[in-house]
C-alpha cells in the first residue's frame, strides 16, 4: 500500500504529517484562521449589523449621522478586495501583530474583510423580521435590550445559514491569505500547482472541499433543527 501511495502520490507522501510544513500544519493553520478570522470578525459584522439596523430611520433608535457613518465603513470595507487589503493594512497588522507573515497575522485582515460581508447579510436578516412583532412588543413595554432579543431570536435560523456561507467564503479567503506567507491548505495547493506537482493539487483542494462540505452540512442541519424546535 506504502508503495502504491509512493509510487501515485510522490509528492503527497514527500511532504509527510509532520514538521512545518507538512500535511497537518496545512490542516491546522486553515482551520485556524477560519476559526479565529470567524469569531473576530464575525462580532464585528454583528455589531455593525445592529448598529445599522436599529439607528436607520424606522428603527428603534434612529439616528441618521450613526447610520451614515457605519454604513459607509461597510461600505469601504466591503468593496475594498481581499488581495489589495492584505497589503493596505500591512502597517497596522505589523504594530497590532508584531509581524506581516504567519496564520496569526493573516487573522487581521481576514477578520476586517469578512466583518462588512457578514454585516450587510446579517442587516438584511434582522430587516426581514415581521415588524408587527416589534410594534407589538413595544406596545407591551418592552425595552430596547428585549427588542434585540426578539430580533435575534425570530432571524435565528437565517443568521445560521449567513453565517454558513460567510465560514464557506472565509476558508477561500484563506487561500489568498497565503500571499502573506499564513500557510494552510490554499497556500500549499498554490505553491505546489506552481510546480506541477499536481497530486498535492488534486489532494489538497479535496481536502478544502471536505472541510467545505462540513460546514455547509453543519449549518444545513442546524438551521432545520433550530426551524423544527421553533414550530413545535
Amino acid at each position: 500500500m506504502i508503495n502504491w501511495l509512493i509510487k501515485v502520490l510522490p509528492n503527497v507522501v514527500s511532504m509527510g504529517w509532520s514538521g512545518d510544513y507538512g500535511w497537518w500544519a496545512a490542516i491546522y493553520q486553515t482551520l485556524y484562521m477560519t476559526f479565529f478570522s470567524a469569531i473576530i470578525g464575525g462580532a464585528i459584522g454583528l455589531v455593525f449589523a445592529i448598529i445599522l439596523v436599529i439607528s436607520d430611520d424606522d428603527g428603534i433608535l434612529p439616528n441618521g449621522k450613526i447610520f451614515w457613518l457605519a454604513d459607509k465603513i461597510v461600505s469601504i470595507f466591503r468593496a475594498i478586495p481581499f488581495i489589495i487589503l492584505l497589503f493596505v493594512i500591512s502597517p497596522f497588522t505589523q504594530v497590532l501583530i508584531g509581524t506581516t507573515l504567519g496564520a496569526t497575522a493573516a487573522l487581521v485582515p481576514l477578520s476586517l474583510s469578512v466583518a462588512p460581508f457578514y454585516a450587510r447579510q446579517i442587516q438584511v436578516v434582522l430587516k426581514s423580521v415581521d415588524t408587527g412583532k416589534i410594534e407589538a412588543a413595544q406596545a407591551l413595554g418592552a425595552n430596547n435590550w428585549d427588542i434585540l432579543v426578539i430580533y435575534m431570536r425570530e432571524s435565528f435560523p437565517e443568521i445560521i445559514r449567513v453565517s454558513t456561507v460567510t465560514l464557506i467564503s472565509l476558508v477561500g479567503l484563506t487561500a489568498m491569505a497565503g500571499a502573506i506567507g499564513s500557510g494552510g491548505l490554499g497556500n500549499t495547493v498554490v505553491t505546489f500547482g506552481q510546480q506541477s506537482k499536481y497530486d498535492v493539487v488534486w489532494i489538497g483542494t479535496i481536502a478544502l472541499l471536505i472541510l467545505i462540505f462540513a460546514i455547509q452540512g453543519i449549518g444545513d442541519w442546524l438551521a432545520k433543527r433550530i426551524n423544527h424546535a421553533d414550530m413545535q
